[in-house]
C-alpha cells in the first residue's frame, strides 16, 4: 500500500486498518464488541505481514481474514447460525495440500459445506504448480492466500483436517480430527502435484460423503 507525499507509511497502514475496524464493527454490531474487532484486525494484519513479500493490497487482505476470523469466532460461540457443516484443512505452511484440499471441497460440495483452510508456518503464496493444476480441473484460486492457523477457526470447525502439521492444531472436544497422509506437493514436478491432487479429491468426496450424505 502507497502512502501519500510526506505522509508516514505506518499512519496510513493504521488509518486503513482503523477504517476496516469501522466496518467490521458495523457488520457485527451486537454480535462482536468493537475491541474485539480491533484486536483481531490488528492481529490479522501484523500475522499476514510476517510472511508478505511486499505490502500491497496486504491491509485488504487483514481486513477479509479478520472478517472470516470474526465470523467463526462468532459461530463458535453460537452467535451466528452455521448453514452448513463447517471443515478447516491445515498444513504446515497453507500453500499446497491444504488450498486444494479446500479448492477441491468447494468444486465438489458448492454451498453444501463451508471450508476453511490454515497453516502452522504459513508460506507467503500458493505455489505455482498447485495453481497450474488446479487450474487444469478448471477451479481458480486467485483470490486465496496462505493464512495463518488461529484458534477461533478451529473452534468454529465441525471436521478439522490435518496434513502433515504434526500436533501444531489444537484439540477440542466434539470435533471431528483426521489426519491425512499426502506428499508435500513442494518440490514436485506437475505429474507428482496431479497425483496428489488426484488423491486429496478422493478422500473430499468421501468426507463430503460422509459430512452431506
Amino acid at each position: 500500500m502507497s502512502a501519500g507525499r510526506g505522509q508516514d507509511p505506518l499512519l496510513s497502514v493504521e488509518s486503513t486498518l482503523h477504517r476496516a475496524t469501522e466496518r467490521l464493527a458495523h457488520q457485527f454490531a451486537g454480535i462482536v464488541n468493537e475491541e474485539t474487532v480491533e484486536r483481531v484486525v490488528f492481529e490479522s494484519y501484523t500475522a499476514l505481514s510476517r510472511t508478505a513479500k511486499v505490502d500491497t493490497h496486504l491491509a485488504s487482505l487483514a481486513e477479509k481474514f479478520a472478517r472470516d476470523r470474526l465470523t467463526a469466532l462468532a459461530q463458535s460461540k453460537g452467535l451466528i447460525a452455521k448453514p452448513a457443516p463447517e471443515v478447516l484443512y491445515v498444513c504446515v505452511q497453507n500453500s499446497g495440500r491444504s488450498q486444494m484440499a479446500a479448492a477441491l471441497t468447494r468444486q465438489i460440495a458448492g454451498n453444501r459445506v463451508h471450508v476453511r483452510s490454515a497453516g502452522s508456518q504459513p508460506g507467503v503464496s500458493i505455489l505455482p504448480s498447485v495453481v497450474a493444476v488446479l487450474e487444469e480441473i478448471g477451479i481458480s484460486v486467485d483470490e486465496e492466500f496462505p493464512k495463518p492457523l488461529t484458534d477461533d477457526v478451529v473452534r468454529a470447525a465441525d471436521a478439522v483436517i490435518t496434513m502433515g502439521c504434526g500436533d501444531a492444531c489444537p484439540v477440542y472436544p466434539g470435533k471431528r480430527y483426521l489426519d491425512w497422509e499426502l506428499t508435500d506437493p513442494a518440490g514436485l514436478d506437475l505429474d507428482g502435484v496431479r497425483e496428489v491432487r488426484d488423491e486429496i479429491r478422493r478422500r473430499v468426496e468421501t468426507l463430503v460423503a460422509e459430512l452431506v450424505g
